[in-house]
């Protein structure tokens, strides 16, 4: 792969640069963990039904998503009955699911029929102290039964020491190595960051830490409260993480979780590294999410806002109109189709130039318009309507000053 690919993306020639990609530790093989049914369905507001979190689990499988957190069963018998239906259901897809550590929550995760599950107690010291009230001798030891008990149960164990990315690196460390030395069990270790602290430089030095000090694999799980969660998240793949917990949309609590969307097309156009996931599914996805939900898409979020193909300004309108038959890379970092979006539209508002208004006759079916001053007539009450309504125009609004105009 290169930083272009014709007919998929065209990036900056420095992302691909030698002395860029050498320092780079990614794995063989990057897992995606998506935890929309779980972590997602904790954003206020947001309640998934068992039909909702089926749909959303067959979207996702579709997609080509690895792993997927299903839930905790023991919210309520709703989830728990989700999960069974979702194991049940035959997917590709590994299934997991979130729980504390305590024992009965394991058996219960069992009789679900999950592949593995997330054990979650706190990983640092104020956590512990201060939202527990526990000693790190009580989490150790709670780990290591829990954890002992899920493998003998013959299931997957992903340890999640919450608030992980607080913790003074040491107290982790040992904590960590404290429970395995205990006799506890961990398939790998997911390294938390429960409030988006992380900077991609810590989410870095965090990793290699774990990965040197523990050895254990490591999965990252990072938050967006800082609006860095795709750059940290990269940061810890990197440096060898080899598993992204993600979300559909980045929905989750407060300002949300890693979103699936910008991370994998980050991951395949700027850094060259395949996930797997089918990104032509990206936006059929997210609007099943969207809808399941209920809360709305922002028209220009990354890679899935229904507004980000196309322009209302004249000059990019024009550079468009000139190069999109020879190479539409020229003004797109990557191709519309890679993840099920519609071509560019051509908006036509306060900003827009004489190239807006021959685009958008062509789109509408209207006749050519050749005569300059017909041309400015137009855009004068285009501009003059579209400051008054405070937005670009609606189709209908355009055909009536177009007639106006032209007769």
């Amino acid at each position: 792969m290169g930083y272009k690919e014709e007919g998929k993306w065209w990036v900056s020639p420095g992302d691909y640069d030698e002395s860029v990609t050498a320092a780079y530790k990614f794995p063989e093989k990057i897992e995606i963990l998506d935890t929309t049914l779980r972590d997602g369905e904790q954003e206020a507001g947001i309640i998934l039904s068992k039909e909702d979190k089926l749909a959303i689990a067959k979207k996702l499988d579709a997609a080509g998503v690895h792993r997927i957190d299903a839930g905790c069963p023991a919210t309520s018998e709703e989830d728990a009955e989700a999960l069974k239906e979702i194991c049940a259901a035959g997917l590709n897809a590994d299934i997991y699911c979130f729980v504390r550590g305590v024992l009965s929550d394991q058996d219960l995760a069992k009789e679900c029929g999950v592949d593995g599950v997330i054990i979650e107690i706190p990983g640092s010291e104020h956590m512990l102290s201060g939202g527990m009230r526990w000693t790190p001798e009580k989490a150790v030891e709670a780990a290591i039964a829990a954890t002992r008990h899920a493998h003998e149960l013959g299931l997957k164990v992903t340890y999640f020491p919450s608030d992980a990315s607080r913790a003074s690196l040491d107290f982790l460390v040992n904590l960590l190595n404290a429970i395995l030395d205990g006799g506890g069990w961990m398939d790998s270790i997911a390294l938390v960051d429960t409030f988006g602290a992380f900077s991609p430089e810590g989410a870095a030095l965090y990793t290699r830490a774990l990965l040197d000090r523990v050895g254990k694999p490591v999965e990252a799980h990072f938050h967006e409260d800082f609006g860095l969660s795709v750059a940290t998240t990269i940061a810890a793949l990197k440096e060898g993480a080899f598993c992204a917990h993600v979300t559909v949309n980045g929905i989750g609590e407060r300002a949300g979780s890693c979103p699936i969307e910008p991370l994998v097309m980050s991951l395949l156009c700027l850094y060259g590294q395949d996930t797997g996931v089918k990104t032509e599914n990206l936006i059929d996805l997210a609007k099943e999410v969207e809808k399941r939900t209920g809360k709305p898409t922002p028209p220009t979020k990354a890679i899935v806002g229904d507004r980000l193909f196309g322009w209302e300004t004249g000059l990019p309108v024009g550079y468009w109109q000139k190069s999109k038959d020879i190479n539409p890379l020229i003004m797109l970092p990557y191709l519309y189709t890679m993840t099920g979006q519609n071509p560019p539209h051509i908006f036509i508002g306060k900003k827009s130039g004489g190239a807006n208004v021959a685009l958008v006759n062509e789109r509408l079916g209207l006749p050519v318009v050749e005569d300059k001053e017909l041309v400015k007539a137009i855009l004068d009450k285009v501009k003059k309507l579209s400051l008054e309504v405070k937005r670009d125009l609606k189709d209908e609004e355009y055909i009536k000053i177009y007639h106006e105009v032209v007769g």
